[in-house]
């Protein structure tokens, strides 16, 4: 298989911290989803519906069998096109955007500035981006504010988010 799940440390840490920051998702986009894990996660600790993105057949149907075998396909909906496409279609916010690019990939800037100036995000949009330790992310990408970043080993997770309750809480 050629996804590259968010490693369990990384994620029940990115989730830690999301806790931490009284992110309580309900509405899940998960982009570059692979296998789904990290949306299936989402929907594990209470959100109530997740759209998966990901442009590879195999990937699809992985995601489908694993939503299958955790009972969650009625909360779900798997779609299999480009993040860009996506995004760019979107007619409704989400309160909690994943995206697990590639961790090379040089357009994750690009992307993460698409999303934020698209009808997917709303004020109080969180992103949480998994990434290599060299990718640099800035602290504002379009309308995102960092919130938190933290590396472990060769993986990264930052989260962001587009003004709201958090920025409230300081």
């Amino acid at each position: 298989m050629r996804t590259r799940p968010m490693a369990d440390k990384i994620r029940e840490a990115a989730f830690s911290m999301l806790w931490s920051l009284e992110v309580r998702p309900v509405r899940v986009l998960d982009l570059y989803a692979g296998s789904g894990s990290i949306g299936i996660e989402a929907l594990s600790r209470g959100a109530d519906y997740a759209d998966f993105v990901e442009h590879r057949r195999d990937a699809v149907e992985t995601i489908n069998r694993n939503l299958e075998a955790t009972g969650l396909t009625n909360v779900a909906r798997v779609h299999q096109t480009s993040v860009e496409r996506f995004v760019n279609a979107a007619s409704s916010a989400y309160d909690f955007i994943i995206m697990d690019p590639p961790y090379a990939d040089p357009e994750i800037p690009e992307r993460i500035e698409q999303l934020s100036f698209s009808a997917a995000v709303d004020d109080g949009s969180v992103l949480l981006i998994g990434h290599a330790p060299y990718v640099e992310l800035p602290d504002r990408i379009g309308r995102f504010e960092l919130l938190r970043h933290r590396c472990h080993g060769d993986s990264c997770f930052s989260i962001y988010e587009i003004g709201g309750r958090l920025d409230e809480q300081g």
